[in-house]
């Protein structure tokens, strides 16, 4: 695996057709450069339902490029769903006890070495103080030889009794997840790759590739997170093509940009190639749904970064996305509250007044028989912290503007996909097409 530069550092001071000066984004972005034979390995694993504990699941499922890397939902069904997208619903058994709390995050250019810090709330990232070089949940428990905080956070869904584990006695790795045992010899992570390692073809590419090595998880994390850098690099688009002075943004476009980085003030924080701080962001969204809640908590809130952190300062906090393809990604948010982009653009010029008035309507979500999302919504109190926490300041601007962003927004767009969605894969398993 190597490291390569994908634009020359000459590219940041790049001028414009249309007389404008490119914004300067600083150094030009790294990407990981996978083997290919690691990179198919991961692309049959990230696929594959055997990695679930009802075998019935794949990290495809919520994040499939049909759905540009996410699902196409405000709150997605894990566990217990049937279908892809907003098609997805309740199977008729193995119901599943809530919707996922929060917006299921895309992919794009994961593999640019930027990004070292992953999930809403940042709860996972690359920390070379710890002892294996990555702070992650699991702590003193977590096991060497994870790449990458890519590798790492790809993992973590599979120990999620709602995500993709099962519930409670289903099967034997969500009776390990339930007892705490997930890391262990014998836990969680040794019983999925100990399935992997039965399937014949695996253990054949797994030979292939690490042949001085059994099938273990970690393996399996290192080979899916190759599989996300590689699959979904997306540097071709439009904007990056007019930074390389090959040829300019259309006119609306030329103007979003020059709102974007300018008037709007959204470059403040979508910064950098990649229109993103990797900072966290408290901006008033709108709470639905279950909220991130500990098994023994009743609440229906989510503090965001102050999870993690404990600091009051970073309540309602949360990572600033990537822009990348976000045409592609709705729905919007930590927990998908818009399924308009043009609705989440106006909400960043007004966030308090945005949340005082926000409809479920605005959301997609799909039915669920018993949810109550909108009991966030009827908590003055809840409502009254998100709006105190807000950081920023209303900005006005025309509707003429707001397409001009948009337009800007849409010249982010490069769907890139490279292996694509397999015919089948070893496991012998549904493919989620």
């Amino acid at each position: 695996m190597s490291v390569i530069r994908s634009l020359s550092a000459l590219a940041v001071f790049a001028s414009f057709a249309t007389g404008t000066a490119a914004q300067n984004l600083g150094p030009a972005p790294e990407f990981i450069e996978p083997d290919l034979a690691i990179v198919e390995l991961g692309q049959m694993l990230f696929y594959d339902p055997i990695l679930s504990g009802n075998e019935n699941i794949s990290c495809a499922t919520c994040h499939h490029p049909r759905f540009g890397t996410s699902d196409g939902m405000s709150l997605g069904i894990g566990e217990g769903g049937v279908g892809l997208g907003s098609a997805r619903g309740l199977g008729s058994d193995n119901l599943p006890e809530q919707r996922i709390p929060r917006n299921s995050p895309a992919l794009w250019n994961l593999g640019a070495t930027e990004f070292t810090t992953f999930f809403h709330d940042g709860r996972l990232e690359d920390a070379p103080e710890q002892p294996f070089g990555i702070r992650t949940p699991l702590g003193q428990h977590m096991r060497p030889g994870f790449r990458s905080a890519l590798a790492a956070q790809a993992m973590f869904p599979v120990l999620s009794p709602d995500e993709m584990a099962g519930h409670y006695s289903e099967n034997p790795i969500s009776k390990a997840v339930r007892l705490g045992l997930l890391t262990q010899q014998g836990g969680a992570w040794d019983l999925i790759a100990g399935r992997v390692a039965l399937v014949p073809e695996y253990q054949r590419m797994f030979r292939d590739v690490t042949p001085e090595k059994e099938v273990s998880f970690v393996a399996i994390a290192n080979a899916i997170a190759d599989f996300i850098a590689f699959e979904w690099r997306a540097d071709k688009s439009p904007f990056d093509r007019a930074m390389r002075g090959e040829e300019p943004l259309p006119p609306d476009a030329a103007r979003g940009m020059q709102l974007f980085y300018g008037k709007a003030g959204c470059g403040s924080c979508h910064s950098g190639w990649f229109q993103t701080d990797h900072g966290f962001h408290a901006i008033a969204m709108p709470q639905i749904g279950p909220g991130k809640a500990a098994r023994f908590e009743n609440h229906v809130r989510d503090d965001g970064r102050l999870r993690v952190t404990g600091a009051t300062e970073d309540a309602f906090a949360f990572r600033t996305p990537s822009l990348r393809n976000v045409t592609l990604t709705a729905p919007y948010g930590h927990d998908g509250a818009y399924a308009r982009l043009e609705d989440v653009v106006r909400h960043h010029l007004d966030p308090e007044g945005a949340l005082r008035r926000y409809s479920i309507e605005m959301a997609d979500l799909p039915v669920f028989p018993g949810a109550d999302d909108q009991r966030p919504l009827q908590d003055p109190a809840l409502v009254d912290a998100i709006a105190a926490a807000n950081e920023l300041q209303p900005i006005a601007l025309s509707d003429a503007e707001i397409d001009d962003i948009l337009s800007f927004l849409a010249a982010l767009e490069d769907p890139a996909e490279r292996l694509g969605v397999p015919e089948r894969v070893p496991s012998g398993l549904p493919v989620d097409k």
